[in-house]
């Protein structure tokens, strides 16, 4: 007869399978207790777009202030102050222009004068307890161009305590200008409705379409002459471009941008060289009425325009 072996076979065999739930639950023990510590770890980051860029508009004929802000994350509350100092550094230009322009210099942002602006202290707390800190910069916009973006380029250099993102420890302060009028970022464009005549000619042309407005100072805005397509491009701006000035009885000047010839043309009721703001009940318009005549390629056109935004007085003064 032979032996039963029944419960003998293997015996260790049956201790590992006896071991693998033990082992599976410790394991599981070890992950939960990183999850929870990751949870829980407080680590700031400069705020800012995914590309490190924090763009703002500073309206021109004025100092304004603007701010480097950080946020914290966590799930618990800071127990001491994160003090934060910064550091400018010039190459993180570079690194950005190279980045999205390679080279095409004609598109690189650029690095904000030290005349146009002032940053008292590079350092900034965000105070225990607290999730957000900030650092003024203080913002002198006049002179900057139109057609380019600046930057004030920061880095984190050292801080008090906790964690910084890597990925946010650096930030790119954009720059761009604004006015009543416009924005400087190419995105504000009017409607017109126009009316295009070749010297001599016996009739008008109707010329509906849009036009992008940049701001130039506190009170003066540019534009394309008559039915002339924006182009960002320093010879095309050069030659077809034209500069509206709103004087503080809303009357407009309509003067060349640099080599373009242009007559202001006074005495049309129905296009005085005026800006108003416009109500008709349901919306708010900024209304341009010009009437100019320019040369371009050796012929003179005569031109009649109204040029018109909506926009919401509300929105605006939060601007």
């Amino acid at each position: 007869m032979k032996p039963s072996y029944k419960h003998s076979k293997h015996p260790k065999v049956t201790i590992l399978l006896g071991l693998i739930p033990l082992l599976i639950g410790m394991n599981s023990c070890n992950n939960d207790e990183v999850f929870e510590r990751e949870q829980y770890k407080n680590v700031f980051a400069l705020i800012s777009e995914s590309d490190n860029v924090a763009r703002k508009f500073h309206r021109l004929g004025e100092e304004s202030i603007g701010y480097v802000a950080a946020s914290l994350g966590g799930t618990k509350p800071t127990e001491k102050d994160i003090i934060v100092d910064l550091a400018e550094d010039k190459s993180l230009i570079e690194m950005y222009n190279r980045t999205n322009f390679d080279t095409d210099v004609s598109k690189y942002a650029r690095a904000l004068p030290a005349s146009k602006y002032d940053i008292d202290s590079y350092r900034f707390t965000i105070p225990s307890g607290e999730i957000n800190g900030r650092l003024p910069v203080r913002i002198r916009p006049d002179g900057l161009s139109p057609d380019s973006l600046y930057f004030i380029a920061l880095r984190v250099e050292t801080h008090s305590s906790y964690e910084v993102n890597p990925e946010k420890s650096f930030i790119l302060y954009g720059i761009r200008t604004k006015n009543q009028w416009a924005q400087a970022d190419g995105n504000t464009i009017y409607n017109m409705r126009g009316k295009l005549r070749v010297e001599g000619a016996p009739s008008e042309l109707e010329m509906p379409g849009t036009k992008v407005m940049h701001p130039l100072t506190k009170n003066s805005v540019r534009i394309m002459a008559g039915n002339e397509a924006f182009v960002s491009d320093i010879g095309v701006l050069n030659q077809h471009a034209i500069v509206l000035t709103v004087g503080d009885d809303n009357k407009v000047t309509i003067t060349p941008y640099k080599s373009i010839e242009i007559v202001q043309v006074d005495g049309d009721e129905d296009f005085p060289n005026l800006f108003k703001i416009e109500d008709d009940g349901f919306k708010t318009y900024k209304t341009f009425l010009l009437r100019y005549n320019f040369k371009s390629e050796g012929v003179i056109y005569e031109m009649k325009e109204e040029l018109r935004l909506e926009f919401d007085e509300e929105d605006e003064e939060e601007l």
